[in-house]
C-alpha cells in the first residue's frame, strides 16, 4: 500500500487530532486556559514535529554562548527518566534519574542549574523559589507546553523536512498544525547542507510564509575532529579499522552520512530515540564490537556509559554552527533584543 493511500486512510484521524490541538490553542489564545508569563528573561526552544529537529543542540549552543554573561537555569521535561516529579540536578543525578538530555547539559555545564519537571509550571516555581539568582532561563521542548510563556520562543525545523511541508499526526509528524509556527519569535532552520546558497535560503524562507516580525536563521551541524570519552581523545580520521556506531536518537541519518563521507568503515546499530539500553542490547553491541571502537553520540553516551564502561566507548561531539559570523551575531542580537538584555 503506497504512502498516498495511507495518508487518505489516516486523514479522518489527522482531522480529529488537528481539531483537538487547534481548539486547545484557541482556549489559550482566548484566555480560557491560564498562561503564566515568565518574569525572568527566558528563551523557549521547541518544534512542531515529533523529534529530530536538533533542539538539544540548540539548547547546548545557547548555554555555551550565554553562560559567561548570565546565570542560567535550564528547565526540561526530562524525557525517558525512570522517576517522575520535580528534580534539581546534582552530583547524584544520572541519565536515568533526570533524562539523557538534561544530564548531558548538567555534565557539560556544571556552572548552570538544571531542573526537570513534566509540568513546566511546577518546575518554574521550583526555580523561582530555590534559585532566585537565575537571570536567564532556557526551556527545552516547550512549544506545546503553553501553560508557561517564555520571553522569546525559538522554533526549530529541519531543512530536509520543514514543518511547512508536513501534516499533523498520524498523517504526518506534526504535534499541532502549521499555524502554531506563528507563535515563534525566531524560526531556526537546522541541519542545513554545508553548501547552502543565499538563493536557497531565500526560497526556503518564502516557503515558510513567516510573519513580518519573525526572524529566520539557517544553521548546520559542525562535527568535532576528535572523538572522546571520560579520559581519552582520538582523532576521528585515525579510525582506520572497522568500528561500531551506536545511536539512540530520532534522526541518525546526518551523522551516518557524515561518517560515510569520510570513507570510514563501520556497522551501525540504530535504536529508537531516548532508548533505554538493556543487557541484551549491550550483549549485541559487544558481539558487533570485535574489540574495536564503539562510537556513539554525546546524548547516547550518558545512557551507555553506566552499562558499558569500556575504554573503547567514545562519542563524537557536535555543535550548532552558522554560515557566516555576521549571521551568528545577528542571531544572538535578535535574542538579546527580544529579552531586553542589552
Amino acid at each position: 500500500m503506497g504512502m498516498n493511500t495511507w495518508r487518505v486512510l489516516l486523514f479522518p484521524f489527522a482531522l480529529l487530532y488537528g481539531g483537538i490541538t487547534t481548539l486547545r490553542n484557541v482556549f489559550f489564545d482566548g484566555g480560557l486556559l491560564p498562561v503564566h508569563k515568565i518574569q525572568t528573561p527566558s528563551i523557549g526552544v521547541g518544534n512542531l514535529s515529533v523529534g529530530g529537529t536538533g533542539k538539544s543542540v540548540v539548547v547546548d549552543y545557547l548555554i555555551s554562548n550565554f553562560k559567561n554573561q548570565f546565570r542560567i537555569a535550564v528547565l526540561s521535561r526530562g524525557y525517558g527518566r525512570v522517576v517522575k516529579g520535580v528534580f534539581v540536578a546534582d552530583e547524584n543525578s544520572t541519565a536515568a534519574s533526570i533524562g539523557d538530555e538534561p544530564y548531558q547539559f548538567f555534565s557539560k555545564h556544571r556552572e548552570i542549574k538544571v531542573v526537570v519537571a513534566e509540568k513546566r509550571l511546577l518546575g518554574l516555581r521550583k526555580i523561582e523559589q530555590a534559585q532566585p539568582e537565575v537571570d536567564l532561563l532556557i526551556l527545552d521542548d516547550v512549544m506545546q507546553h503553553r501553560f508557561v510563556q517564555p520571553t522569546a520562543l525559538v522554533l526549530t525545523t529541519t531543512y530536509t523536512e520543514p514543518y511547512s511541508s508536513d501534516f499533523v499526526l498520524p498523517m504526518g509528524n506534526l504535534r499541532e498544525s502549521r499555524a502554531g509556527a506563528q507563535r515563534a519569535d525566531v524560526i531556526l532552520v537546522t541541519k542545513c547542507p554545508d553548501a547552502l546558497t543565499e538563493q536557497q535560503m531565500k526560497d526556503f524562507r518564502e516557503g515558510l510564509n513567516v510573519r513580518p516580525n519573525q526572524n529566520v536563521f539557517f544553521s548546520k551541524i559542525n562535527y568535532a575532529t576528535s572523538i572522546q570519552n571520560k579520559g581519552t581523545q582520538k582523532k576521528l580520521n585515525a579510525l582506520k579499522t572497522p568500528f561500531t556506531l551506536v545511536t539512540g536518537i530520532a534522526d541518525p541519518g546526518p551523522l551516518e552520512a557524515y561518517l560515510r563521507s569520510l570513507q570510514l568503515d563501520f556497522v551501525h546499530l540504530s535504536f529508537p530515540d531516548h532508548h533505554r539500553f538493556t543487557p541484551s542490547d549491550i550483549k549485541q553491541i559487544k558481539s558487533t564490537q570485535n574489540s574495536g571502537v564503539i562510537l556513539t553520540t554525546e546524548k547516547d553516551f550518558t545512557r551507555l556509559y553506566p552499562l558499558l564502561q569500556d575504554e573503547n566507548l567514545f562519542y563524537l561531539p557536535i555543535e550548532m554552527g552558522f554560515f557566516t559570523p555576521a549571521r551568528e551575531r545577528e542571531f544572538k542580537d535578535v535574542l538579546k533584543k527580544q529579552l531586553a538584555l542589552d
